[in-house]
């Protein structure tokens, strides 16, 4: 009876990356021409500034939900369709806030990007 030796099928990054970690040799990371290393830099620091104000909105409203909650006592008597609002309110709304965020700072990161 004769084995069949198995084979892995993997793509080339893949393999690059594995043979990589076995010979523990750094990869050179390639160096940007001036102008372009001052772009990325640039780039850089105006999505990080408009990252932030993307996570600090998130959290407001993530945080904000008990808040109002705690202000507003009364939204835990309001139903609709026989569920307390309070509770629709922190199993719904902020999933599509939140994906409506990404969306804008995408668009806000995109046309960082596109901008001369």
């Amino acid at each position: 009876m004769s084995r069949v030796r198995r084979v892995a099928v993997m793509s080339p990054q893949t393999r690059l990356a594995h043979s990589r970690r076995r010979s523990h040799a750094r990869s050179r990371v390639p160096l940007l021409q001036p102008v372009d290393a001052e772009r990325a830099a640039v780039l850089y620091r105006v999505q990080r500034r408009r990252g932030v104000l993307s996570l600090v909105l998130i959290f407001a409203l993530l945080f904000g939900l008990p808040l109002l909650f705690q202000l507003a006592p009364g939204l835990d008597s309001l139903r609709l369709w026989g569920i307390p609002l309070s509770w629709l309110m922190i199993a719904i709304l902020p999933y599509p806030v939140m994906a409506l965020l990404a969306r804008w700072q995408l668009r806000r990161a995109e046309r960082v990007e596109d901008s001369p």
